[in-house]
C-alpha cells in the first residue's frame, strides 16, 4: 500500500490521506483501490478500477439460498445493470455510474439503502409504503439467509463478474457482439 497527502478540497482546512492498494482477484484479475479520507472532517471518496477486465459482454446470474452465498464478491462495471428480480430491484447503467467491488451483501445494503430513502419520502397514505416495507423486510430476511433470490448483472459492453462461493449455483450466459 502506498500513501499520499493533500488538502482536503471539501473543508481545506485537513490534509487528505489517499490510500492506494492493489488487489489480486482469485481469478488472476486485479484491481486497484483507492481511498480519499479527511483527518479533519468527514469527507471519504472511495473508488475501484479495474487494471484487467474481463471483456466479454454477457449476463452473470447467482442463485443465493443461504447466508454464506452473500460473501460471493463482484465486480459492476459502469455499463452493467444489476437487479435482483425477487425484490424488483435494479441499478441502471448511466454516465456517472461508478465501478464498485464489493461482494452480495454490499448490494443488499445498497439496495436496502436507497428502498429506505424511498420509502421515508413518501407520505404516511401513499399505496407504495406497503410495497417498500415488504421489499425491506424480504431484505432483513436475505441478510440471514432466509429469502432465497438471484443476482444478475447483464454487461453488454462486458467487465462485470461475480466470483462466486458456490460454483454449482453461478451461471454466465454469453452475449453476442
Amino acid at each position: 500500500m502506498s500513501t499520499n497527502t493533500i488538502k482536503c478540497p471539501s473543508c481545506k482546512d485537513g490534509i487528505i490521506n489517499l490510500s492506494k492498494t492493489t488487489y489480486d482477484l482469485p481469478d488472476g484479475d486485479k484491481l486497484l483501490l483507492i481511498k480519499l479520507e479527511c483527518n479533519e472532517c468527514e469527507f471519504i471518496n472511495k473508488d475501484v478500477i479495474p487494471l484487467t477486465t474481463r471483456i466479454e459482454p454477457g449476463i452473470s446470474e447467482y442463485y443465493v439460498t443461504e447466508e454464506n452465498d452473500l460473501k460471493s464478491k463482484l465486480y459492476r462495471s459502469p455499463t452493467a445493470k444489476l437487479e435482483i428480480p425477487e425484490l424488483e430491484v435494479s441499478v441502471e447503467p448511466g454516465p456517472a455510474a461508478p465501478f464498485y467491488f464489493t461482494n452480495i451483501e454490499g448490494v443488499l445494503a445498497r439496495f436496502e439503502r436507497a428502498v429506505m430513502v424511498h420509502r421515508n419520502s413518501l407520505d404516511a397514505e401513499n399505496q407504495d409504503t406497503k410495497e417498500m416495507d415488504e421489499i425491506l423486510d424480504n431484505i432483513k430476511e436475505a441478510y440471514l439467509g432466509n429469502f432465497t433470490f438471484t443476482l444478475r448483472i447483464i454487461d453488454s459492453n462486458g467487465g462485470s463478474y461475480i466470483i462466486p462461493k458456490d460454483e454449482s449455483k453461478y451461471n454466465f450466459i454469453k452475449l453476442s457482439s
